[in-house]
């Protein structure tokens, strides 16, 4: 591995993101990562990365040893998986924000967290409010740098079936190319596998401050 590669900590490498991060780190020099959770991740081919296994109250301890540059959350499930608005929130607010704490004690300035497009603490529906809660949560930590991931209806093939998602999986790109013009661009689905190469380049970002990073945006840092 070559000297000066981005060291970064990952939580939620079971999921569709995490593991097509994974998946895209797969030889590359100039990047490290440590997962973190609470069990082992399905490991693509030729995967050189780290595993760290515990409980949720043990995290703190395994993000400090990750010694990340880092943190990548890409924590996250639905009301349904969840069982109850109640769980969904322990998952998506709770313990997105225990990692993020735990990163800023280990010194981490860096997070880079997988949201979703229409989160706002002011959102109506329950899923994107209590996003919006998450990354206002997150933006008071003290980051030096907060990337904050709003992508659209997310491609790829998931552990867990998920019906809806299912029929987006085919009629997505159909109504990206008919429909989703102008201000509705920011709603287009995308490819897991663009995210996590958007991803990888904002590891390499070094302006200071909080970012929102939309569609357009997260394919313009998947080409980089």
């Amino acid at each position: 591995m070559e000297q000066g590669a981005v060291r970064i900590c990952l939580v939620g490498a079971t999921g569709l993101i995490g593991s097509a991060l994974m998946a895209e780190a797969v030889g590359r020099e100039d990047v490290r990562v440590i997962g973190v959770g609470r069990r082992e991740a399905v490991l693509p081919p030729g995967a050189r990365m780290e595993m760290l296994v515990g409980e949720p109250i043990d995290w703190p301890q395994l993000i400090k040893a990750a010694r990340a540059d880092v943190l990548v959350c890409a924590l996250g499930t639905t009301i349904k998986a969840a069982g109850s608005q109640e769980q969904f929130r322990a998952i998506d607010y709770d313990l997105v924000r225990f990692s993020a704490e735990a990163a800023r004690e280990a010194g981490i300035e860096h997070m880079i967290v997988v949201s979703s497009v229409g989160a706002g603490t002011g959102a109506k529906n329950f899923y994107l409010s209590v996003k919006g809660e998450t990354e206002e949560a997150l933006g008071k930590l003290g980051f030096r740098r907060l990337d904050m991931l709003r992508p659209g209806l997310l491609r790829g093939q998931r552990e867990e079936r998920r019906g809806l998602e299912r029929a987006g999986q085919v009629l997505g790109p159909l109504a990206d190319r008919l429909i989703l013009y102008g201000q509705w661009r920011r709603f287009r689905s995308i490819r897991a596998r663009d995210v996590a190469r958007a991803i990888l380049g904002l590891t390499r970002e070094t302006a200071q401050g909080r970012f929102v990073q939309e569609h357009d945006a997260l394919r313009r840092f998947a080409r980089k």
